[in-house]
C-alpha cells in the first residue's frame, strides 16, 4: 500500500470552487499516477477554517470514486495558506507514487517541484 498526497487552493469559498478544485486535483493526481479506481482503497480530504461551503468527498463521488472517504477541517495554524484542500489518498500499488501540489499549494512543498 501506498499514499499519494496532494493540496491544491481554492478561489474562493464556495460550493462550486471546492467542487472544481477538488475535481481538478483528484484529476491531476490520478493522471500523474496512472491511477485507476481499482487501486484507491481510501481518502482523506481536510480543508482550512476558511472553507466550509461544500464536501470534498461529495465531488469525488460524482467523479465515481466509490470508496470510503472523510472530509476534515485543518487546524488554524496562524499565517497558513488560506483556502488550501488536502488530500491523502490511500492507494494499494508497489509502483512508486507522484504527490502533487497546485496553485498557491505548490509552497507546501517546493521540494517537488512541478513535477508534470
Amino acid at each position: 500500500m501506498r499514499a499519494i498526497r496532494g493540496a491544491i487552493t481554492v478561489e474562493n469559498n464556495t460550493e462550486e470552487a471546492i467542487e472544481r478544485a477538488t475535481c481538478e486535483l483528484l484529476r491531476e493526481l490520478a493522471r500523474r499516477n496512472k491511477l485507476g479506481n481499482h487501486e484507491i482503497v481510501s481518502v482523506l480530504f481536510t480543508l482550512t477554517p476558511d472553507l466550509n461551503a461544500a464536501f470534498p468527498a461529495r465531488a469525488a463521488r460524482h467523479m465515481g470514486w466509490d470508496v470510503p472517504m472523510l472530509d476534515m477541517q485543518e487546524i488554524a495554524v496562524p499565517d497558513a495558506i488560506p483556502r488550501c484542500l488536502r488530500t491523502l489518498i490511500h492507494v494499494n500499488r508497489r509502483d512508486p507514487v507522484r504527490h502533487v501540489y497546485l496553485g498557491e499549494a505548490m509552497s507546501l512543498r517546493p521540494d517537488l517541484g512541478e513535477d508534470v
